[in-house]
This record gives structure tokens, sequence and C-alpha cells, in this order.
């Protein structure tokens, strides 16, 4: 969904639905990495994307742009994973995935589950 088209959406699931056809499939593998790799997180949405949360807390989100799937894990996981995040373009608490290029969901998870670690301490 272009950014300047903002919609309210009040699940997941609707989010998801009101994206492009093409990159529908990606936003429903990252919900299911995301959920599998923190299966007590719950999801719900926050700033007009898709966020998970974790005993209240907010775990991490993600988002369609016009040109890649946002992640957004928080700082401390874009720290703690910076090496390894070196070939995708990453700010402060966000990681761009672009459309076209594959999506490595093993770091995805392995970003979660520290970030979870994080809110237990």
């Amino acid at each position: 969904m272009a950014e300047q088209e903002k919609r309210v959406f009040s699940t997941v699931d609707e989010y998801i639905k009101a994206q492009p056809a093409e990159i529908q499939p990606l936003l429903l593998r990252m919900r299911q990495c995301i959920l599998s790799s923190v299966p007590e997180a719950r999801e719900k949405i926050s700033w007009g994307m898709p966020t998970f949360t974790l005993r209240g807390k907010n775990l991490a989100h993600f988002a369609a742009q016009k040109r890649h799937l946002g992640f957004y894990p928080g700082s401390d996981s874009i720290a703690a994973f910076a090496e390894r995040l070196g070939e995708y373009n990453t700010s402060k608490g966000a990681v761009q995935f672009p459309y076209g290029s594959p999506v490595s969901f093993d770091l995805v998870a392995e970003m979660v589950r520290f970030a979870a670690g994080r809110l237990a301490q």
C-alpha cells in the first residue's frame, strides 16, 4: 500500500488483505514467522501496522511499504544483529527487506526471540 494511502485497520488480517496481492504471501509468512518464534506473542494493529506484543509490551512490527517490507524489532535487536544485517538498509529500529529479494526468516526469528528475551529482563 502506498504510504500516502493511509487507512485505519482493525485487525492484522484486514491489514494484509488490503495490501497488493503479490505481497500478501510475504506478509503472511512474516506474521507466521513472528508467531511461531514467540508463540505467546499477541497481535494487534498499532501505529497503523501489524504489531506483536509480549506481556503487554511491543515486541515487533512489520509494514508493507512501497518498495520494501519494513520490519521493526526495536533498536536493541538491530544493534545486536547489525553484522548480519549488512545487506539490508537499516535504521535505529528498522530493517528494510526489498520486494523481490529473499527475506532471511531465520534471521527474523532470531531477532524476534532476542527481542522477547530483552522484554523478559
